[in-house]
């Protein structure tokens, strides 16, 4: 398969490697001082774009790669609440997005983990609930992409839950909260706490390595699928 890499920092580079020795070509690498190569004969060949930039170019890039004919798979977070609506319609008309705000797949098994305990949890009403994202210094957003998606999947399965909100005390708001601390590649932490007891369940990721080889395995599973896909797409459980 023929890959182009849309950002090429350590995420970029960590793609390279697994993309390579799982047989793929990198036939273009596009980062902050080569954006014209987006319309080069390099991208347009590729089949895959695979992008990890940040909030504010990753809806543009994504209409670039659109235009040279290429698919995306994205790690990007961040866009959603301002484009997403553009994003669903350009996928229901013929373009091609794979999207996860986490790649991992301990975290795809996880979050199915959280939407199980979610719906048990709804039963016993003496439990809150509460999340916590702890990630590296530089990560732009907050609360995390990852910590949105099982947040919303708590407040759909708990209805005592109206939506997930920071810095909040209110007892109808799943609170999520968030640390930005050091190198943590990304720590998520699901509390339910009573008088009698607490369950908790953390994914802790050891490095960014799992976010990769998931990106790579989503390219793949994207090149043979259209429209706009996720990660319960490619893992059925």
């Amino acid at each position: 398969m023929k890959i182009a890499l849309i950002g090429y920092g350590k995420m970029g580079k960590m793609i390279e490697e697994i993309a390579l020795s799982r047989g793929h070509e990198i036939v273009s690498i596009i980062d902050i001082d080569n954006q014209q190569d987006f319309e080069s004969e390099a991208f347009a060949s590729a089949d895959v774009a695979i992008e990890f930039t940040n909030p504010t170019v990753a809806y543009d890039n994504y209409l670039k790669a659109w235009k040279a004919g290429v698919k995306v798979v994205s790690g990007s977070t961040g866009w959603l609440k301002e484009h997403g609506d553009d994003v669903r319609e350009a996928c229901a008309n013929g373009k091609t997005l794979f999207w996860a705000s986490n790649f991992s797949i301990g975290v795809a098994i996880f979050s199915a983990v959280n939407r199980y305990l979610a719906k048990i949890m709804n039963q016993f009403p003496q439990y809150d609930v509460e999340l916590e994202e702890t990630h590296h210094v530089h990560k732009l957003d907050h609360p995390s992409g990852t910590a949105i998606t099982l947040g919303e999947e708590i407040v759909e399965a708990i209805d005592r839950k109206e939506a997930w909100a920071e810095d909040t005390t209110d007892p109808k708001l799943l609170r999520i909260d968030h640390i930005r601390r050091g190198e943590v590649p990304g720590i998520h932490t699901i509390r339910y706490d009573s008088d009698a007891d607490c369950i908790t369940i953390t994914h802790d990721a050891h490095s960014r390595r799992g976010f990769a080889l998931g990106a790579v395995l989503a390219a793949e599973y994207t090149k043979e699928h259209n429209g706009l896909l996720t990660i319960s797409d490619m893992f059925k459980f």
